[in-house]
């Protein structure tokens, strides 16, 4: 599928292409007006329409905001705004590009449509608004949030090789959660804790958590893995090959109908031969530093995801197995307010750079249960036999 926005100005792409080669980035060429524009439209909202905006429609509760929670409100509407586009971006580009639902194991590492392009544009151009946000507020938020904000832009950046260019839909909808986790902020600072609406926001988070970062996010993972080692293995035949007989893998990797010869209309013939647009860049294969570089990424925010998801579960747990008399309200109410509650406070951790909350997490989930069992029973036997000299 072709990007379905123009092409930038001929003065922007000839200016910015030959940076882009010397990066191994040449898709960037085609893509710059729109990381532009995003990165432009995101400080719009966060400078001036936020700032704006946000007191008209919420008088009492923004302007009674203290600067550095003005600051952090504007920034949420940014992740609002932006969570919203992309997602919903990503998932027409998935439904409407068939060029990409046709493509084979290899292609969905080293092919190419505009329209995947596309959303690697937009998210370049957030995680770029993010990472200036990061720096000149790096004493305000931590350093934590800078390495996310590089670390985001540097993997999203990597498409444009084209690597991957394929999974930038597929990856981005991790960002479903998002509009319910900001909005459960949005709802604290307004003085709505607890409520409802809270309440069946944090239902919805939940939900969104455990469908596209567990179940979706997992699925893919192990897809992708599989597609790139199919690369590697692609690599590595090429560069074993002869000195003096150098071999391409795009023979390999491509549909040889991407020529466009077996289709019967031009948006089709050129839909199909800008698969293999930038073939010349893809044939000596991919680097294996950048295969590992990429799953070991992966690997830790599938982990981390796992470990939030599993510390909120326990939460809500905790909350079915207290005794009768100690239950005020609605149960089920109160436990998904505070396992949202405790998803938000380790997201932050990890983004500013807080890691002392996460420490043995994964032994301590395993042991909070033991250890709560041996306190009852301690107090059950103490209540029961009685003490020395008593």
């Amino acid at each position: 599928m072709l990007d379905p926005l123009p092409p930038p100005p001929a003065w922007l792409r000839s200016f910015i292409e030959p940076y882009a080669v010397y990066l191994n980035s040449p898709t960037l060429s085609e893509h710059i007006h729109e990381v532009i524009g995003a990165f432009i439209f995101y400080s719009v909202i966060h400078a001036i329409v936020s700032p704006w905006l946000s007191p008209i429609l919420f008088p009492q509760s923004y302007n009674a905001l203290k600067p550095r929670t003005k600051l952090n409100w504007d920034i949420h509407v940014v992740s609002f705004v932006q969570s919203v586009v992309i997602t919903v971006s990503a998932l027409w580009v998935m439904y409407s590009d068939t060029e990409r639902s046709e493509m084979s194991s290899g292609e969905r590492v080293f092919a190419y449509t505009g329209a995947c392009g596309l959303i690697q544009a937009l998210a370049v151009g957030y995680f770029v608004y993010d990472l200036i946000v990061s720096v000149i507020y790096v004493r305000m938020f931590g350093i934590g949030m800078l390495f996310h904000a590089i670390s985001a832009l540097w993997v999203f950046s990597l498409g444009f090789r084209p690597f991957l260019n394929y999974y930038a839909p597929t990856f981005i909808l991790y960002e479903l959660s998002s509009p319910f986790l900001n909005i459960h902020w949005f709802l604290d600072k307004l003085n709505m804790t607890g409520g409802r609406t809270q309440w069946y926001n944090g239902i919805a988070l939940l939900s969104t958590f455990f469908a596209c970062r567990l179940v979706w996010g997992t699925w893919q993972s192990v897809i992708v893995y599989g597609d790139m080692w199919n690369a590697l293995q692609h690599t590595w035949n090429a560069s074993s090959a002869p000195l003096s007989e150098p071999v391409s893998v795009n023979a390999a990797v491509f549909y040889p109908a991407r020529d466009g010869s077996m289709c019967i209309n031009e948006n089709c013939a050129r839909a199909n031969a800008e698969i293999t647009r930038f073939k010349d860049f893809t044939a000596a294969g991919v680097p294996t530093w950048l295969v590992v570089t990429y799953v070991g990424s992966n690997l830790i925010l599938n982990l981390l995801n796992i470990i939030w998801f599993s510390k909120m579960v326990e939460t809500v747990r905790k909350r079915f197995r207290q005794p009768d008399e100690d239950v005020k309200g609605d149960v089920a109410h109160d436990a998904v307010l505070e396992a949202v509650a405790k998803l938000e406070k380790e997201e932050t951790a990890v983004l500013r750079g807080d890691l002392s909350s996460l420490q043995g997490q994964v032994a301590s989930g395993v042991d909070s249960g033991v250890a709560d069992d041996l306190r009852k029973r301690r107090a059950e036997l103490v209540a029961k036999v009685p003490l020395p000299g008593a």
